[in-house]
């Protein structure tokens, strides 16, 4: 497939990157600004510059599939994590993308039983997983709980439903690159957190 990384410069994005630059796709990696183009094509990969608060049709162009990894970390949570989601959303559908997989939050579908600091974040997730969720791709969404950089386990939880807990960042992109593929999480939202099970066998035992 070719694969595009929506936030492909953040914390998690990069790994993503770099796990997918050893794999057998092909990879774009979109970034928002230019002076990031040469540190993501270091990964071996093209880059693309594209803004998710703009046009984003040539970014998603030949795309098959979309990985959605990007954040405003708080700045924009409507024009990023809302409206800019959406934005790819509605382009992968037009151009005859098929697959998307979307990071999203812990407790994104509950915002209301979370700190205040964080309800307009989890709200413009939530609108953003709702709106994948009545397209007509075939999505992922996952929803991981506190993210560290701490060295990756391999080993997660993964259920419709986790207890809060922490998670590794380098775990998370594995669990959205190994979603990729995986069908049996085709169609399907769900929660990980650090746990026993290998990454593989937790998604095909959801």
């Amino acid at each position: 497939m070719e694969v595009l990384i929506a936030g492909s410069h953040g914390g998690v994005g990069q790994r993503i990157t770099d796990l997918l630059a050893a794999s057998d796709h092909g990879v774009r990696a979109m970034v928002r600004d230019e002076s990031q183009v040469n540190e993501m094509e270091g990964f071996g990969v093209e880059a693309v510059v594209a803004d998710l608060t703009e046009d984003v049709s040539h970014a998603v162009e030949g795309c098959d599939a979309v990985i959605f990894a990007a954040g405003s970390s708080g700045e924009d949570v409507e024009g990023v994590d809302r409206d800019g989601a959406i934005r790819i959303i509605d382009e992968a559908e037009k151009q005859g993308a098929d697959r998307f997989v979307m990071l999203s939050s812990i407790n994104a579908d509950r915002p209301e039983e979370s700190p205040d600091a964080l309800r307009d974040y989890l709200e413009a997730k939530l609108a953003a997983d709702e709106h994948l969720q009545e397209s007509d791709l075939t999505y992922t969404i996952v929803r991981p709980g506190a993210l560290t950089d701490e060295p990756p386990t391999e080993r997660i939880e993964a259920a419709r439903r986790v207890e809060r807990g922490e998670i590794a960042r380098e775990d998370v992109a594995r669990t959205l690159v190994a979603a990729l593929e995986t069908e049996n999480t085709f169609g399907k939202t769900f929660e990980i957190v650090e746990g026993d099970e290998p990454i593989e066998s937790a998604l095909e035992g959801l």
